[in-house]
């Protein structure tokens, strides 16, 4: 790498980037990219898709905190669930 270069990131080093985002995203949006998409629209998806995990993670939390609020704190079910989130 010439000095000029330094901190640059290659076109094939994007490329790169761009087919292990695709290999991330759920099987619906491959398929939606299965052509050559634009970097944008790849980071884009990239982007909703983690805000959805992180709508998901919220929910089960909300669930996992009402569960656990029924439950005795000393029972095999609440023990088994605090070893499970550790």
């Amino acid at each position: 790498m010439s000095s000029g270069r330094r901190g640059r990131i290659s076109d094939d080093e994007i490329n790169e980037f761009i087919s292990k985002l695709q290999a991330l995203l759920p099987e619906s949006s491959r398929r939606r990219n299965a052509s050559r998409s634009s970097a944008s629209k790849l980071l884009k998806e990239t982007c909703a898709y983690i805000k959805s995990l992180h709508r998901e993670v919220d929910d089960l939390s909300e669930r996992l905190s009402g569960l656990m609020s029924t439950m005795d704190n000393d029972s095999p079910q609440a023990e088994i669930i605090r070893s499970l989130l550790r």
